[in-house]
């Protein structure tokens, strides 16, 4: 049978959409104020501490705030509901925000690349002892929000906040590598003092790959690439289902932000009246849009099945 007409589904779909994007911002919050903290330690005890790579890894947190508030404030433009200007919404503010992101993390690869390349080559004292001990607690730290931001960002489909998960975790990844380089320092001692250096060197490759990674699926959603297979499956499947549907011909389906917007064909029966394969189109658009999919509308074109 026929689900019946629910009207109150697209506005379901921009509470959605909203509640999602609160989730996101929220958490993205919480992100500032953990990389805040973390910045004015990470800097205190690498001056105090002599460690340029400590030095450097809060000025990596500098840029985690920065990066932050892009998200919040791309995830905020993105729950807007659509307007006269808008009709699809504000959705690509979202997969804008994750470039812009990705993009933040290749300059400060680049930014510390450079500056590291420079203390190595200029002797200088090496760090200190207690400088591990603040390593370790801002690894803890960075990686538990790493955890976290990514788990809301793939719970409510953010390429921002995923991308902001892998930024804090470039963080971590910045301090384990700092880590590694103060204790062979401090090991091995004089002839050794650049080897913080080096790690943080090591660390910008690190950093630069993964923003070459997140990049990607960002600019896919910004020149709407296709929903991933089991997605148009699920609404072939679905829209198939209904009655009078003789087949499913074309299927695209492309995401937006939160949401995902559907373009679909289906045979029916060649000898309907024009309001019969008009009522089968509204069922089949009402079947996808409580079908649960996160689909903000769906274009449904009635085509006459061919002769069997």
């Amino acid at each position: 049978m026929s689900p019946p007409e629910t009207s109150e589904d697209p506005a379901r779909a921009a509470r959605h959409a909203a509640s999602a994007a609160a989730r996101g911002m929220r958490w993205t919050l919480a992100g500032v104020l953990v990389s805040a903290a973390l910045a004015a330690v990470k800097l205190m005890a690498g001056v105090l501490g002599d460690s340029y790579a400590l030095i450097a890894d809060g000025m990596e947190s500098l840029l985690d705030i920065v990066s932050s508030f892009v998200v919040w404030g791309g995830l905020r433009i993105a729950s807007h509901p659509p307007d006269a200007d808008h009709p699809y919404g504000h959705g690509k503010a979202e997969p804008l925000t994750a470039m812009a992101v990705a993009v933040a993390l290749l300059g400060g690869a680049v930014a510390l690349a450079v500056m590291s390349v420079r203390e190595i080559l200029v002797p200088h004292h090496p760090p200190q002892p207690f400088t591990l001990a603040v390593l370790v607690a801002v690894i803890a730290a960075k990686e538990v929000l790493s955890r976290k931001l990514r788990r809301v960002g793939e719970s409510v489909g953010s390429t921002a906040v995923k991308t902001d998960a892998w930024h804090h975790r470039s963080d971590a990844i910045t301090s384990a590598a700092a880590f590694a380089g103060i204790s062979i320092a401090l090991l091995l001692g004089k002839g050794y003092e650049s080897a913080d250096d080096w790690a943080a060197l090591f660390a910008c490759g690190i950093i630069a790959w993964n923003g070459t990674r997140l990049i990607r699926p960002a600019l896919a959603e910004v020149m709407d690439a296709a929903a991933p297979v089991e997605v148009e499956g699920r609404v072939r499947e679905v829209a198939g289902g209904i009655q009078g549907v003789a087949a499913v011909e074309k299927c695209r389906v492309r995401k937006s932000g939160f949401d995902l917007f559907v373009d679909i064909h289906v045979e029916v029966d060649g000898g309907l009246t024009v309001r019969q394969g008009h009522t089968i189109a509204h069922q089949v658009k009402d079947a996808l849009l409580a079908a649960g999919l996160g689909i903000r509308d769906a274009l449904v074109h009635v085509e006459p099945a061919p002769p069997r």
